[in-house]
Protein backbone atom coordinates (compact mmCIF):
# COMPACT_ATOMS: atom_id res chain seq x y z
CA UNK A 1 0.00 0.00 0.00
CA UNK A 2 3.04 2.04 0.31
CA UNK A 3 3.34 2.93 -3.51
CA UNK A 4 1.34 2.43 -6.83
CA UNK A 5 3.36 -0.51 -7.81
CA UNK A 6 0.59 -3.31 -8.42
CA UNK A 7 -0.90 -4.33 -4.94
CA UNK A 8 -2.05 -7.79 -3.92
CA UNK A 9 -4.84 -5.32 -1.32
CA UNK A 10 -6.33 -3.22 -4.31
CA UNK A 11 -6.13 -6.30 -6.57
CA UNK A 12 -8.30 -8.21 -3.94
CA UNK A 13 -10.36 -4.66 -3.29
CA UNK A 14 -10.99 -4.33 -6.88
CA UNK A 15 -11.95 -7.90 -7.70
CA UNK A 16 -14.69 -7.91 -4.95
CA UNK A 17 -15.67 -4.55 -6.41
CA UNK A 18 -16.52 -5.49 -9.49
CA UNK A 19 -18.00 -8.57 -8.36
CA UNK A 20 -20.31 -6.02 -6.07
CA UNK A 21 -21.03 -4.54 -9.80
CA UNK A 22 -21.88 -7.15 -11.81
CA UNK A 23 -24.29 -8.82 -9.16
CA UNK A 24 -25.81 -5.06 -8.41
CA UNK A 25 -27.06 -4.58 -12.50
CA UNK A 26 -27.63 -8.71 -12.17
CA UNK A 27 -30.32 -7.63 -9.34
CA UNK A 28 -31.02 -4.18 -10.01
CA UNK A 29 -34.98 -5.49 -11.99
CA UNK A 30 -35.06 -7.69 -9.27
CA UNK A 31 -35.06 -5.48 -6.57
CA UNK A 32 -38.77 -4.43 -6.47
CA UNK A 33 -39.79 -8.48 -5.78
CA UNK A 34 -37.45 -8.86 -2.80
CA UNK A 35 -36.53 -6.73 0.38
CA UNK A 36 -33.14 -8.46 1.04
CA UNK A 37 -32.43 -7.92 -2.57
CA UNK A 38 -33.57 -4.16 -2.23
CA UNK A 39 -31.10 -3.71 1.12
CA UNK A 40 -28.56 -5.32 -0.73
CA UNK A 41 -28.73 -3.43 -3.70
CA UNK A 42 -29.11 0.07 -1.96
CA UNK A 43 -26.00 -0.90 0.35
CA UNK A 44 -23.67 -1.90 -2.71
CA UNK A 45 -24.92 1.23 -4.93
CA UNK A 46 -23.76 3.64 -1.62
CA UNK A 47 -20.47 2.85 -1.98
CA UNK A 48 -18.91 0.32 -4.45
CA UNK A 49 -18.78 2.94 -7.12
CA UNK A 50 -16.83 5.54 -4.62
CA UNK A 51 -14.53 3.00 -3.39
CA UNK A 52 -13.50 2.06 -7.14
CA UNK A 53 -13.32 6.07 -7.95
CA UNK A 54 -11.41 6.71 -4.59
CA UNK A 55 -8.36 3.53 -5.91
CA UNK A 56 -8.80 5.34 -9.23
CA UNK A 57 -7.86 8.54 -7.98
CA UNK A 58 -4.89 6.59 -5.75
CA UNK A 59 -3.63 5.43 -8.85
CA UNK A 60 -3.52 8.89 -10.82
CA UNK A 61 -0.98 10.47 -8.86
CA UNK A 62 1.47 10.05 -11.48
CA UNK A 63 -0.62 13.01 -13.38
CA UNK A 64 2.29 15.68 -13.81
CA UNK A 65 4.37 12.73 -16.08
CA UNK A 66 4.83 13.48 -19.53
CA UNK A 67 2.21 11.53 -21.77
CA UNK A 68 -0.19 11.18 -18.63
CA UNK A 69 -3.28 13.18 -20.37
CA UNK A 70 -2.25 11.57 -23.94
CA UNK A 71 -2.47 8.29 -21.77
CA UNK A 72 -5.77 9.07 -20.42
CA UNK A 73 -7.05 10.05 -23.75
CA UNK A 74 -6.05 6.36 -25.30
CA UNK A 75 -6.88 4.18 -22.34
CA UNK A 76 -10.33 6.05 -21.34
CA UNK A 77 -11.43 8.39 -23.76
CA UNK A 78 -11.18 6.10 -26.96
CA UNK A 79 -12.63 3.23 -25.69
CA UNK A 80 -15.36 5.01 -24.53
CA UNK A 81 -16.47 6.11 -27.69
CA UNK A 82 -15.76 2.81 -29.02
CA UNK A 83 -17.60 1.13 -26.71
CA UNK A 84 -20.69 3.99 -26.73
CA UNK A 85 -21.23 3.28 -30.45
CA UNK A 86 -21.24 -0.81 -29.65
CA UNK A 87 -23.59 -0.16 -27.20
CA UNK A 88 -25.43 1.67 -29.61
CA UNK A 89 -25.85 -1.50 -31.88
CA UNK A 90 -26.34 -3.86 -29.39
CA UNK A 91 -28.94 -1.78 -27.53
CA UNK A 92 -30.71 -1.36 -31.00
CA UNK A 93 -30.44 -5.44 -31.78
CA UNK A 94 -31.72 -6.93 -28.56
CA UNK A 95 -34.84 -4.37 -28.78
CA UNK A 96 -33.99 -1.84 -25.98
CA UNK A 97 -34.09 0.99 -28.35
CA UNK A 98 -36.39 1.91 -31.52
CA UNK A 99 -33.63 3.77 -33.66
CA UNK A 100 -29.96 2.91 -34.25
CA UNK A 101 -28.86 6.36 -32.98
CA UNK A 102 -25.32 7.01 -32.15
CA UNK A 103 -25.17 9.73 -29.12
CA UNK A 104 -21.37 10.25 -28.10
CA UNK A 105 -22.52 12.99 -25.37
CA UNK A 106 -25.14 10.71 -23.15
CA UNK A 107 -23.25 7.71 -22.13
CA UNK A 108 -24.75 4.19 -21.82
CA UNK A 109 -25.33 3.12 -18.89
CA UNK A 110 -21.95 1.57 -17.30
CA UNK A 111 -20.11 4.07 -19.75
CA UNK A 112 -20.87 7.26 -17.85
CA UNK A 113 -17.27 6.06 -15.52
CA UNK A 114 -15.08 6.02 -18.33
CA UNK A 115 -15.76 9.53 -19.26
CA UNK A 116 -16.31 10.70 -15.75
CA UNK A 117 -12.53 9.24 -15.21
CA UNK A 118 -11.19 11.10 -18.23
CA UNK A 119 -12.63 14.35 -16.93
CA UNK A 120 -11.17 13.22 -13.15
CA UNK A 121 -8.23 13.45 -14.72
CA UNK A 122 -8.60 17.04 -16.60
CA UNK A 123 -9.21 18.34 -13.04
CA UNK A 124 -6.36 16.82 -11.28
CA UNK A 125 -4.38 19.88 -12.74
CA UNK A 126 -6.53 21.99 -11.27
CA UNK A 127 -7.41 21.03 -8.10
CA UNK A 128 -4.82 18.92 -7.22
CA UNK A 129 -2.21 21.88 -6.31
CA UNK A 130 -4.96 23.20 -4.13
CA UNK A 131 -4.38 19.94 -1.68
CA UNK A 132 -7.23 19.58 0.95
CA UNK A 133 -8.55 23.15 -0.11
CA UNK A 134 -9.53 21.56 -3.44
CA UNK A 135 -10.87 18.61 -1.85
CA UNK A 136 -13.64 20.90 0.46
CA UNK A 137 -14.19 22.79 -2.82
CA UNK A 138 -15.19 19.70 -4.61
CA UNK A 139 -17.07 18.76 -1.57
CA UNK A 140 -18.78 21.94 -1.92
CA UNK A 141 -19.20 21.78 -5.56
CA UNK A 142 -20.66 18.07 -5.42
CA UNK A 143 -23.25 19.72 -2.99
CA UNK A 144 -24.07 22.46 -4.91
CA UNK A 145 -24.44 20.99 -8.51
CA UNK A 146 -27.48 19.02 -7.25
CA UNK A 147 -29.54 22.11 -7.74
CA UNK A 148 -28.80 23.23 -11.13
CA UNK A 149 -32.36 21.69 -12.67
CA UNK A 150 -31.14 20.44 -15.92
CA UNK A 151 -27.57 18.99 -14.95
CA UNK A 152 -27.96 15.05 -15.39
CA UNK A 153 -26.16 12.59 -17.79
CA UNK A 154 -25.35 14.92 -20.42
CA UNK A 155 -21.75 13.88 -20.71
CA UNK A 156 -21.97 12.86 -17.65
CA UNK A 157 -21.87 16.32 -15.92
CA UNK A 158 -23.50 14.73 -12.61
CA UNK A 159 -21.84 11.86 -11.29
CA UNK A 160 -18.58 14.22 -12.59
CA UNK A 161 -18.91 16.63 -9.97
CA UNK A 162 -20.88 14.56 -7.24
CA UNK A 163 -18.35 11.67 -7.23
CA UNK A 164 -15.42 13.70 -8.00
CA UNK A 165 -14.47 14.56 -3.97
CA UNK A 166 -14.13 10.86 -3.79
CA UNK A 167 -11.05 10.51 -6.57
CA UNK A 168 -9.94 13.53 -5.32
CA UNK A 169 -9.38 12.19 -1.99
CA UNK A 170 -8.05 8.81 -3.08
CA UNK A 171 -5.03 11.42 -5.04
CA UNK A 172 -4.01 12.84 -1.69
CA UNK A 173 -4.31 9.87 0.25
CA UNK A 174 -0.40 8.40 0.36
CA UNK A 175 0.26 4.78 1.16
CA UNK A 176 1.03 5.62 5.05
CA UNK A 177 -2.20 8.05 5.39
CA UNK A 178 -4.21 5.26 3.99
CA UNK A 179 -2.48 2.07 6.03
CA UNK A 180 -3.32 3.50 9.33
CA UNK A 181 -6.61 4.03 9.03
CA UNK A 182 -7.84 0.52 7.60
CA UNK A 183 -4.56 -1.17 9.32
CA UNK A 184 -5.07 0.15 12.72
CA UNK A 185 -5.50 -1.91 15.89
CA UNK A 186 -9.59 -1.46 15.38
CA UNK A 187 -10.11 -1.09 12.15
CA UNK A 188 -11.35 -4.93 11.58
CA UNK A 189 -13.61 -5.15 14.19
CA UNK A 190 -14.70 -1.48 13.58
CA UNK A 191 -14.92 -1.89 9.47
CA UNK A 192 -17.37 -5.01 9.90
CA UNK A 193 -19.73 -2.92 12.47
CA UNK A 194 -19.79 -0.12 10.28
CA UNK A 195 -20.84 -2.56 7.12
CA UNK A 196 -23.46 -4.70 9.35
CA UNK A 197 -25.13 -1.48 10.76
CA UNK A 198 -25.50 -0.09 7.22
CA UNK A 199 -26.96 -2.84 6.03
CA UNK A 200 -29.29 -3.47 9.40
CA UNK A 201 -30.09 0.68 8.64
CA UNK A 202 -30.74 0.12 5.23
CA UNK A 203 -32.62 -2.94 5.56
CA UNK A 204 -34.84 -1.54 8.28
CA UNK A 205 -34.88 2.73 7.00
CA UNK A 206 -33.89 3.43 3.43
CA UNK A 207 -37.06 4.92 1.53
CA UNK A 208 -37.34 2.86 -2.10
CA UNK A 209 -37.68 6.16 -3.60
CA UNK A 210 -34.31 7.81 -2.51
CA UNK A 211 -32.53 5.11 -4.79
CA UNK A 212 -31.70 8.13 -7.23
CA UNK A 213 -29.25 9.38 -4.55
CA UNK A 214 -27.30 7.13 -4.58
CA UNK A 215 -27.02 7.27 -8.45
CA UNK A 216 -26.33 10.56 -8.26
CA UNK A 217 -26.87 11.23 -12.25
CA UNK A 218 -29.89 14.01 -11.85
CA UNK A 219 -30.29 17.24 -9.66
CA UNK A 220 -32.01 17.58 -6.57
CA UNK A 221 -35.34 18.80 -8.31
CA UNK A 222 -35.53 15.54 -10.41
CA UNK A 223 -35.16 12.98 -7.47
CA UNK A 224 -38.79 14.16 -6.04
CA UNK A 225 -38.47 17.84 -5.57
CA UNK A 226 -36.16 20.35 -4.75
CA UNK A 227 -35.58 21.23 -0.48
CA UNK A 228 -33.50 23.81 0.37
CA UNK A 229 -31.71 21.00 2.94
CA UNK A 230 -31.34 18.65 0.13
CA UNK A 231 -27.50 20.22 0.07
CA UNK A 232 -27.26 18.69 3.64
CA UNK A 233 -28.60 15.30 2.67
CA UNK A 234 -25.86 15.22 0.24
CA UNK A 235 -23.42 16.56 2.84
CA UNK A 236 -24.57 13.56 5.10
CA UNK A 237 -24.69 11.30 2.64
CA UNK A 238 -20.95 11.85 1.45
CA UNK A 239 -20.14 11.25 5.03
CA UNK A 240 -21.74 8.17 5.23
CA UNK A 241 -20.73 6.78 2.07
CA UNK A 242 -16.53 7.49 3.16
CA UNK A 243 -17.41 5.62 6.59
CA UNK A 244 -18.70 2.58 4.77
CA UNK A 245 -16.14 2.98 1.83
CA UNK A 246 -13.19 2.67 4.79
CA UNK A 247 -15.33 -0.09 6.89
CA UNK A 248 -15.27 -1.91 3.57
CA UNK A 249 -11.49 -1.25 2.89
CA UNK A 250 -10.63 -2.46 6.61
CA UNK A 251 -12.15 -5.78 5.40
CA UNK A 252 -9.82 -6.34 2.36
CA UNK A 253 -7.08 -8.81 3.05
CA UNK A 254 -3.20 -8.19 1.11
CA UNK A 255 -2.98 -12.10 0.58
CA UNK A 256 -2.11 -13.27 -2.83
CA UNK A 257 -5.74 -15.25 -4.47
CA UNK A 258 -6.37 -17.11 -7.40
CA UNK A 259 -8.68 -14.72 -8.10
CA UNK A 260 -6.57 -11.53 -7.17
CA UNK A 261 -5.57 -11.40 -11.05
CA UNK A 262 -9.11 -11.29 -11.86
CA UNK A 263 -8.59 -7.58 -9.83
CA UNK A 264 -5.90 -6.50 -12.86
CA UNK A 265 -8.61 -7.20 -15.43
CA UNK A 266 -11.54 -5.37 -14.25
CA UNK A 267 -12.27 -3.06 -16.67
CA UNK A 268 -12.78 -5.90 -18.72
CA UNK A 269 -15.31 -7.35 -16.52
CA UNK A 270 -16.50 -4.12 -16.39
CA UNK A 271 -16.98 -3.06 -19.86
CA UNK A 272 -18.47 -6.37 -21.05
CA UNK A 273 -20.80 -7.72 -18.37
CA UNK A 274 -23.96 -5.56 -19.60
CA UNK A 275 -23.58 -7.46 -22.81
CA UNK A 276 -24.31 -10.40 -20.80
CA UNK A 277 -26.59 -9.63 -17.77
CA UNK A 278 -28.72 -6.77 -20.89
CA UNK A 279 -29.11 -10.27 -22.84
CA UNK A 280 -30.67 -12.14 -20.03
CA UNK A 281 -33.04 -9.55 -19.13
CA UNK A 282 -34.45 -9.58 -22.69
CA UNK A 283 -34.62 -12.95 -22.81
CA UNK A 284 -36.09 -13.62 -19.23
CA UNK A 285 -39.92 -13.42 -18.66
CA UNK A 286 -41.42 -10.82 -16.90
CA UNK A 287 -43.14 -13.31 -15.11
CA UNK A 288 -40.83 -15.14 -13.78
CA UNK A 289 -38.45 -12.49 -12.06
CA UNK A 290 -40.24 -13.22 -8.68
CA UNK A 291 -39.16 -16.95 -8.49
CA UNK A 292 -35.34 -16.06 -9.85
CA UNK A 293 -35.56 -12.92 -7.27
CA UNK A 294 -35.54 -15.46 -4.04
CA UNK A 295 -32.78 -17.52 -5.44
CA UNK A 296 -29.96 -15.62 -4.08
CA UNK A 297 -27.46 -18.47 -4.04
CA UNK A 298 -27.84 -18.82 -8.12
CA UNK A 299 -27.39 -14.60 -8.24
CA UNK A 300 -24.34 -14.58 -6.11
CA UNK A 301 -22.69 -17.98 -8.30
CA UNK A 302 -23.61 -16.57 -11.36
CA UNK A 303 -22.56 -13.05 -10.87
CA UNK A 304 -19.40 -15.03 -9.74
CA UNK A 305 -18.97 -16.88 -13.00
CA UNK A 306 -19.41 -13.52 -14.92
CA UNK A 307 -16.42 -11.92 -13.17
CA UNK A 308 -14.38 -15.23 -13.65
CA UNK A 309 -15.39 -15.53 -17.60
CA UNK A 310 -14.62 -11.99 -18.34
CA UNK A 311 -11.79 -11.35 -16.10
CA UNK A 312 -9.86 -14.48 -17.64
CA UNK A 313 -6.50 -14.65 -19.68
CA UNK A 314 -8.30 -15.71 -22.71
CA UNK A 315 -10.91 -12.57 -22.93
CA UNK A 316 -7.82 -10.05 -22.53
CA UNK A 317 -5.72 -11.60 -24.79
CA UNK A 318 -8.52 -11.38 -27.48
CA UNK A 319 -10.29 -8.12 -26.66
CA UNK A 320 -7.06 -5.99 -25.16
CA UNK A 321 -6.44 -4.70 -28.80
CA UNK A 322 -10.40 -3.28 -28.49
CA UNK A 323 -10.24 -2.40 -24.52
CA UNK A 324 -6.32 -0.93 -24.64
CA UNK A 325 -5.97 -0.35 -28.12
CA UNK A 326 -2.94 -1.95 -28.05
CA UNK A 327 -1.94 -5.29 -29.82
Amino acid sequence: MASTKRSKFFDNAKFILIFLVVFGHLISPLKEQDGILFTLYSVIFLFHMPAFILISGYFAKGYKKKGYLKKSVKKVLIPYLIFQIIYSIFYYVIGNEDRLTFDLLHPHWTLWFLLSLFFWNLLLYGFARLRWIGFAVAIVLGILVGYVDNVGSYLSLSRTIVFFPYFLLGFLLNGNQLRKIIRAKYSLPLGMGIIITILLFFGMAFPKDSVPWLLADSSYEHMGGMEWSDGLIRALQYGVTLLVVFGFLALIPSTQYKITKIGERTLYVYLFHGFIIKSLQALVPADSLPSISGNYLLLVILSFIICLILGSYFIKKYTRPLVELTS
